[in-house]
């Protein structure tokens, strides 16, 4: 058996064990402390943390997650980190309500209850649980999905803010040659069995903030921020909030009617759907709508954004356009949230 040690997490001063085959990160998970975190493959740089005393060996990772003078200096991505000895690390970022709220993570059989064709690529999947009680989950987390007949796993947010009848709703794009897209488009049925595990991520909605909210998304990026409005719209949050929504043409717009009647259920909720390659002669017919990338209708209609609570969700290139933006125009880092998917033969979402 591996040998086990203490790690220690300031300045929150919260402990956990873990063993030298499973990194902090995972160890975490499994206690239930939520850390900050993001594509969990030494890809990202969301849960770079400092060693402050103790033995560390680090697996595989990215450089420009972090770079070989951070490793110097002591820097370690926790979720290729392994302790080797007492651990005392400090937290870079991080939010302690959260920390604190964390939800272990566990293993469960699900049944695919139905497939639905949102659009030309999209496609929304609901997953049944084998009991009402046997997952939960923080509205804007995410799963990890065993692909059947591999030892891969692919990440998918969840877009319920509850498991709503037992079930767990996966919006899901589909990518030529992926390993899971060509399931879904093919093999994949009602009725067939999938191992979930989670729930995973930090993408979570701030509830003790009263700023403004500015919702960022593109593609299957629509299912974290979904949870998000459905959990305020079951709360009946009266805080303002505008949804910027990025599509390529009209034909790849999707959830507009559940989007109307959550707009009818928040007095301050504003949908503006952003398409940048082509758009009808009528665009947009609501007066909400604009054309261009998102991140750029995002910098002409909202010069306050600073004084907003900004989430953004979907595909890297939106994410990497916007957060320069962001720290351009002034938002404190601390106002600013993100769940960048991972699109490689490590993930798909």
């Amino acid at each position: 058996m591996a040998d086990k040690h203490t790690v220690r997490f300031e300045p929150v001063g919260i402990e956990i064990e873990a063993t030298e085959g499973e990194t902090v990160l995972d160890a975490a998970f499994r206690q239930g402390v939520s850390l900050m975190h993001g594509c969990r493959e030494g890809q990202c740089s969301a849960c770079k943390a400092f060693v402050l005393d103790g033995d560390v060996q680090m697996g595989r990772y990215s450089t420009f997650a972090l770079a070989d003078y951070e490793s110097d200096e002591g820097y370690v991505l926790m979720c290729r980190a392994h302790a080797y000895s007492d651990l005392e690390i400090e937290l870079e970022n991080y939010d302690e309500d959260m920390i604190r709220s964390g939800l272990p993570v566990v293993t469960v059989q699900t049944t695919v209850a139905e497939i639905t064709e949102l659009s030309h690529d999209i496609s929304q999947v609901r997953l049944a649980l084998p009991d009402p009680g046997a997952f939960r989950f923080h509205p804007g987390q995410y799963i990890d999905i065993a692909v059947p007949g591999t030892e891969e796993r692919r990440s998918f947010s969840m877009a319920n803010a509850v498991a709503k009848q037992g079930c767990l709703e996966l919006i899901i794009k589909r990518y030529p040659g992926g390993l899971f897209s060509e399931m879904l488009a093919g093999s994949l049925s009602v009725g067939d069995g999938l191992e979930v595990s989670g729930p995973y991520g930090a993408f979570t909605l701030r509830v003790a903030s009263d700023r403004r909210l500015v919702f960022v998304a593109g593609g299957a990026g629509m299912s974290a921020l979904l949870a998000l409005l459905r959990q305020m719209a079951d709360s009946g949050s009266d805080r303002e909030v505008v949804y910027y929504y990025g599509a390529r043409t009209e034909r790849d717009l999707i959830k507009l009617d559940e989007l109307a009647e959550i707009a009818a259920r928040l007095p301050n909720f504003t949908f503006v759907p952003c398409l940048s390659e082509s758009w009808p002669e009528d665009w947009p017919g609501d007066g909400n709508g604009a054309t261009g990338v998102v991140t750029k209708v995002l910098e002409a209609r909202e010069p306050g954004l600073a004084e907003c609570d900004v989430y953004l969700c979907g595909p890297p290139p939106m994410i990497d356009a916007a957060l320069p933006l962001l720290e351009t125009v002034g938002v404190p880092p601390e106002q600013v949230f993100y769940d960048k998917f991972t699109i490689s033969a490590a993930a798909e979402s």
